[in-house]
């Protein structure tokens, strides 16, 4: 798996979503989220970055790891 980071452009309905990829310039492929994220339900968003894997046999889609935390904004809201 070729693991590299990107920037969500935007959400494609059917928990699908276009992300624009820094390592191979402006190259855009379709992700979803993976396990955890789904798992417990971290939202994400047009403009949040995050790190991919792409399979090497398969370039134009990929698997959402990780949502990189914003910095500034409060942390995460207690019940």
């Amino acid at each position: 798996m070729i693991e590299t980071s990107g920037v969500i452009e935007k959400e494609q309905g059917n928990g699908f979503y276009l992300v624009t990829l820094e390592q191979p310039a402006g190259h855009q492929c379709l992700c979803r989220a993976a396990g955890k994220l789904t798992k417990f339900r971290i939202k994400l968003l047009a403009g949040d970055k995050v790190l991919v894997e792409i399979s090497p046999y398969d370039l134009s889609r990929g698997r959402i790891t990780y949502r990189e935390r914003n910095s500034g904004g409060p942390g995460p809201r207690r019940r």
